[in-house]
């Protein structure tokens, strides 16, 4: 068993448990008789054959002492003691984790008791050595583990008691009492989300899925592929309604539909730098799509504004933000340059403060998330920016961190940021200047790709994000700590997270060419099985790589060769399928470029 601070410790028993030194003991008086008329080598035998005795004698009793865990209550969905990793004083999920561990650590002291001495057994001085470099092993090993604890057990606090139970607000709905705020509450449940499971998939595309994004009611879903094409989708019945050709020559990144348009209208950007509208009919097909803005390097990423039909923002690896006014006769604005000194710093995310919609945040080839304000851009002030929050540690940090997404919460008081192997972290947005961070959240990988990250739930109870481990985390927001784990990607990488807007359940993508759908219809709340070694091999292979790959090419040089690359491929034909009016009418800014012209890329999903 696992004592609270995580040392080794062994429950009272009685007269039965055995004694640090009762196997040799043991072993050297079952021998005796022999040893008078045999060699030293029948001595040596029987010294070793007690050891085993004595060895698998202290793995029964530590076994037998270990009683299986006690099973939770779990009709009024609560489950709130279920799922805490190494917080002092909270038993793990169904006692696994700390009898896994009492297990471990009863092999190694049993080793250690039961180890034969060099006297006893006139070992050669060779033995001795092999015996001291595996004790040394087995001790690393041990401080190791203990790091690794530790490490999992900081920054987490106490789950808060369920805020929503299951009986008594049915109950309530059905005479009508609170029922206008009975479906907020439901999706915001802890205990729902620790019921979410695999519904069905969304099977049309041939290549990585790149993006997902709900219409506003939440009765369509549009995904983007590296196979060029946008599909929407009527999620429920899973059947696509209406499929066609983006207009990009290379991966669509995203593609979201434009709020009080009537699903009229759908923005994408891609790797060719294209921001590109397309518009959609009522009879379910496209009628054209248009180029209304170029940058000059990869739009990872578009900021709706949440109440505008025809305005949004795009964010490039150019350092360039446009803001897009679809009224205008030349759409496309420059608002920034971002830039850190004199150095531009390439984007990866943008987005829209919800309830204040003249502020946006960026993050990109640094450890910085700089917020700015539409109305007072002077990039000669402080290049224009309002003011920028970083984790302390990573301040002056060597290390090459990159914001691959962040995303403001539902009221726009916080904004989260995921970083390139490295944790998530919560700001509050209305801290000041260089305020350090208020939450972070552990245990995934964000390496190979560019990784999105999300709230979820209609109050933003919830962090969710992908890893490259294939699996979906889900976070309390407030506490930490994990509260339910899915295997998400077969390919091994999940990117795309994109809760309902309406409903308790949310639809993810990644390397997989499908797009899955998830719902609270388990009937037990998980048990988040094979988590915490997940966790331990995610955080190993991350501290191995930035060992191992301290001194890797800046991402700017490979983006330029994989450019240089395509486009001394020859053009790919463009399928036939597309819109009835595709067009690379330029509605761009003069700042635009057409640099973008080569073929299709065919790395798929990388980060650029």
């Amino acid at each position: 068993m696992c004592d609270t601070d995580g040392k080794s410790s062994v429950p009272n028993g009685g007269s039965d448990d055995p004694e640090p030194g009762e196997g040799r003991e043991e072993a050297d008086t079952s021998s005796a008789p022999e040893a008078q008329t045999s060699p030293d080598s029948a001595n040596l035998s029987s010294v070793l054959e007690g050891s085993e005795d004595g060895q698998d004698r202290a793995l029964a009793n530590s076994e037998q002492k270990q009683g299986p865990g006690e099973e939770e209550d779990t009709d009024s969905m609560d489950g709130s003691g279920l799922y805490s990793l190494t917080e002092e004083g909270e038993r793990e999920s169904e006692g696994g984790w700390q009898r896994e561990r009492g297990k471990d650590e009863s092999k190694r002291s049993a080793r250690k008791r039961n180890r034969p001495s060099g006297g006893a057994t006139r070992l050669s001085s060779s033995s001795d050595d092999d015996d001291e470099e595996e004790e040394e092993e087995e001790e690393a090993e041990e401080e190791d583990e203990q790091a690794m604890e530790a490490w999992l057990g900081a920054d987490l606090q106490d789950l808060s008691h369920p805020s929503w139970c299951a009986v008594p607000s049915l109950r309530a709905r059905e005479i009508g009492c609170d029922s206008l705020r009975f479906v907020r509450r439901v999706c915001g449940a802890r205990g729902l989300v620790q019921r979410l499971e695999l519904q069905g998939r969304l099977e049309r595309h041939t290549g990585c899925v790149n993006t997902l994004h709900f219409n506003p009611s939440g009765t369509r879903l549009a995904s983007g592929s590296d196979d060029l094409r946008v599909v929407i989708w009527d999620w429920a019945s899973r059947k696509a309604e209406l499929e066609f050709d983006s207009g990009h020559k290379s991966n669509v990144f995203q593609a979201k539909f434009l709020p009080h348009s009537g699903d009229s209208t759908l923005a994408m950007c891609a790797r060719d730098g294209q921001i590109r509208v397309a518009e959609l009919s009522a009879t379910q097909r496209c009628k054209n799509t248009k180029r209304v803005a170029q940058h000059k390097g990869a739009a990872h990423k578009l900021a709706l504004e949440p109440d505008s039909p025809c305005s949004f923002l795009s964010a490039g690896e150019d350092a360039v933000v446009f803001g897009i006014d679809l009224r205008l006769d030349r759409p496309a604005n420059k608002l920034v340059v971002v830039k850190e000194g004199e150095k531009k710093v390439g984007l990866y995310t943008i987005f829209v403060n919800p309830a204040n919609t003249h502020h946006f945040a960026v993050g990109g080839r640094d450890q910085y998330v700089r917020i700015y304000d539409q109305r007072k851009i002077n990039e000669h002030d402080n290049n224009g920016v309002l003011k920028k929050f970083c984790p302390s540690h990573l301040v002056s940090s060597e290390s090459k961190t990159n914001i691959t997404c962040l995303v403001y919460s539902h009221d726009g008081t916080e904004l989260l940021a995921s970083y390139n192997d490295e944790d998530i972290y919560l700001f509050d947005s209305s801290h000041s200047d260089g305020a350090d961070y208020r939450r972070r959240y552990k245990g995934h990988r964000n390496n190979a790709t560019v990784k999105g990250v999300n709230f979820y739930g209609p109050c933003s109870e919830f962090v969710v994000s992908g890893s490259d481990c294939g699996h979906i985390y889900l976070w309390d927001k407030n506490s930490a700590r994990v509260v339910q784990f899915m295997e998400g990607d077969r390919g091994g990488v999940v990117n795309c997270l994109e809760p309902h807007p309406h409903l308790p359940g949310l639809a993810t993508s990644g390397l997989d060419h499908d797009v899955k759908l998830w719902a609270p219809t388990a009937e037990n709340p998980t048990t988040l099985k094979g988590l915490k070694e997940v966790m331990k091999k995610n955080k190993r292979e991350r501290d191995e790589d930035s060992v191992r790959h301290g001194d890797q090419y800046d991402t700017q040089l490979l983006w330029f060769l994989m450019r240089h690359m395509r486009n001394r491929r020859p053009q790919r034909a463009r399928r036939g399928e597309g819109g009835e009016g595709d067009t690379d009418e330029s509605w761009s800014s003069p700042d635009s470029s057409d640099e973008e012209e080569g073929g299709p890329d065919h790395v798929q999903c990388m980060s650029s």
